[in-house]
């Protein structure tokens, strides 16, 4: 896959070069990941942990069984972003987004783009039928993220995520569908 990109920002599929920024990246935004991204945030807590994880992931990606890009900064090459398009169903062809921002970077549109640019990616390269994203109601940009792409509000998924030393959350299910033009 080439890369994508748009404004002063590239997508990019993970790759092994990338431990040591995603590790950066984890480290700087814990305090945002460890609600909805433990299980990634754990992995990534120290460079070699980050080396194994980018490790696997690279792996799962040229298997086709999940795949992870990241967003970055043009001009520092900085991790700015993760885009997840897992929890692949080649049978019934559907997937589902799961995506981060850092911080520094929140509020200005740039996940709202990147999963644009993978809904497209994966509609027409992956051969994808139907998009998901499941988002907490409470998670306000996450579910802006969703409506400013066009995804349609499906139903409650009733204590679908369950945050570490949390009760579990009822999630929201958006779904966006391939229209051929």
């Amino acid at each position: 896959m080439q890369t994508l990109s748009f404004k002063n920002f590239n997508i990019i599929p993970i790759n092994a070069n990338d431990a040591w920024p995603l590790c950066n990246f984890m480290s700087a935004n814990e305090d945002r990941l460890k609600r909805y991204f433990p299980k990634t945030l754990q992995e990534n807590l120290t460079p070699s942990l980050a080396k194994s994880f980018t490790d696997k992931k690279v792996k799962q990606f040229q298997l086709k069984e999940e795949f992870l890009f990241t967003i970055k900064e043009k001009q520092s090459n900085d991790v700015a972003g993760l885009i997840y398009i897992k929890d692949l169903n080649w049978t019934t062809k559907q997937a589902e987004f799961a995506y981060c921002i850092s911080y520094q970077f929140e509020s200005k549109g740039i996940t709202t783009k990147s999963v644009a640019l993978l809904s497209d990616y994966a509609f027409e390269t992956l051969g994808l039928k139907t998009l998901q994203i499941i988002v907490h109601k409470d998670n306000l940009a996450s579910v802006a993220v969703a409506m400013n792409n066009s995804f349609t509000w499906i139903k409650t998924l009733k204590n679908e995520h369950t945050p570490p030393n949390e009760s579990p959350l009822d999630m929201e299910l958006y779904e966006l569908y391939y229209e051929m033009e």
